[in-house]
């Protein structure tokens, strides 16, 4: 039996023997969980992108306090959003949806977290094809055009940025969506380009009833003249000077108007239309001679020859109010040649006769003295520079009176169907109710006169109470 005095000693020396055991940096365990010694999470990535339906292994290191990689660790994996990317026990990622989502590798309350982004391969287009619902249209009618995508392996492809254009808009408009809307006779050609590829398909437009002539005049119409018959003496007034019927110079090879003028010529000849109330016999109205418009519309379609130059030769057309028999005018909306920004655009010019309050101050035609000039707006297409002659362009106007004392007339020029200018919030006639609208006139007259001798052509010639078209 050992004494009380050794049991001591040897105590001291298993205790000292226990210490030398024991190497710096060591850690003894009291007895806790291994999750107690755990100092960090590290994921060997921290943004990745994965295809649509691939896979990814991602690994996670658990490191100690002191850095050191702890390889018997057990790592929870988690995604925040499944329907994007799963994740198995092991790390291995899963790409299900286009989208992106957060993977979070988590032990002993440590973690870290990795952003993954899922995205569909992209393969270049190498073929367009275009298909349209209706490749024979009427004017005014509109077709939906379908472009199809494929690679080089004939897949379809989607959701791709396509463009749409119209070789010929005058004919033809498509907009961003392929919707494409017949603007008059003739054919287009509509493309859908994507990544460098386009495919194309042809349309056909036939002419709509109002370009088919005025066999068949809408209900709206006062006067329609497509020259096919003639006509002329139907005006109250044919100047004839220059200007003519002529076979084969309207649209599609038909009968219209041409005016020809000679080198250094002003007026070269004007038709002058009346209709509705008119405050003498001598303008003879076209119609029962009753109304009184507060509200026109007339259209015509025009041409400059090839090679035409010096702009668009000023006046072209103007509604008026006449007020008395001597010709005197309460308003007139004047469409004629703009002379800024240069002279190759159209442009309005909208004035009145009267004074604000609606008292006729003008005496006799022209009386441009007494005008009231509300100022004049160019139209955005210069049909009249060397790139846009020698083709047909549907001009229409617009005049609406003010409502006695107010100011909210309006003047606004269409050209092919497209608004170009416009003027609104005008007092036009004050109170003045005596006559409305009642004459639009067709004219040739060059203030400067003609540069060289040249011809321009009108044909397919409509007043309306409503909008007309093209």
């Amino acid at each position: 039996m050992r004494t009380p005095k050794e049991i001591f000693v040897a105590a001291l020396l298993g205790a000292a023997i226990g210490t030398a055991a024991c190497k710096p940096g060591d850690v003894v365990s009291s007895g806790g969980s291994s999750h107690d010694r755990i100092g960090s999470v590290q994921l060997s990535v921290h943004t990745a992108t994965v295809l649509l339906n691939d896979t990814l292994r991602l690994r996670a290191s658990v490191l100690d306090t002191a850095g050191i990689v702890m390889p018997n660790e057990v790592v929870a994996w988690q995604s925040s959003d499944t329907t994007v990317t799963t994740i198995g026990s092991a790390g291995t990622l899963k790409a299900r949806k286009v989208g992106h989502a957060q993977i979070v590798a988590s032990a002993g309350g440590m973690s870290d977290t990795a952003v993954i982004v899922v995205a569909i391969a992209v393969v270049p287009v190498s073929t367009v094809t275009v298909v349209v619902n209706s490749s024979l249209l009427n004017v005014g009618q509109t077709t939906q055009a379908v472009a199809t995508l494929k690679d080089s392996a004939g897949n379809a492809l989607t959701g791709r940025t396509i463009a749409w254009s119209s070789g010929s808009t005058a004919v033809a408009t498509v907009d961003g969506n392929g919707l494409v809307t017949a603007k008059s006779a003739g054919s287009a050609v509509i493309t859908a380009t994507s990544e460098g590829k386009s495919g194309s398909a042809t349309l056909t437009i036939s002419p709509s009833s109002q370009q088919l002539g005025c066999a068949s005049p809408q209900a709206a119409w006062i006067w329609c003249d497509d020259f096919e018959q003639n006509r002329t003496s139907r005006y109250f007034e044919y100047d004839s000077t220059s200007f003519a019927r002529a076979a084969g110079v309207g649209r599609n090879g038909s009968t219209g108007m041409r005016v020809q003028f000679a080198t250094g010529q002003v007026s070269a000849g004007a038709l002058r239309l009346a209709f509705g109330k008119t405050p003498s016999s001598y303008f003879r109205a076209v119609d029962a001679g009753t109304a009184n418009y507060r509200e026109v519309y007339w259209r015509v379609y025009v041409k400059y020859q090839s090679g035409w130059t010096g702009g668009g030769g000023d006046k072209m057309s103007r509604a008026i109010v006449f007020a008395k028999s001597d010709w005197s005018e309460a308003a007139i909306g004047h469409v004629w040649s703009a002379t800024s920004p240069s002279p190759s655009y159209l442009a309005i010019e909208p004035a009145s006769g009267t004074d604000t309050a609606g008292n006729v101050i003008t005496v006799g035609y022209n009386d441009f003295t007494h005008l009231r000039w509300f100022g004049g707006t160019p139209s955005q297409t210069p049909i009249f520079d060397a790139a846009h002659v020698g083709q047909w362009y549907c001009v229409e106007a617009h005049m609406k009176l003010n409502a006695p004392g107010q100011s909210d007339g309006v003047f606004e020029l269409r050209i092919n169907g497209n608004l170009e200018t416009q003027r609104t919030g005008l007092n036009w006639l004050g109170s003045y109710q005596t006559y409305g609208i009642n004459a639009v006139f067709l004219e040739n007259y060059w203030n400067e006169g003609s540069p060289q001798p040249q011809e321009r052509y009108f044909d397919d010639f409509v007043v309306s109470t409503q909008p007309i078209g093209c």
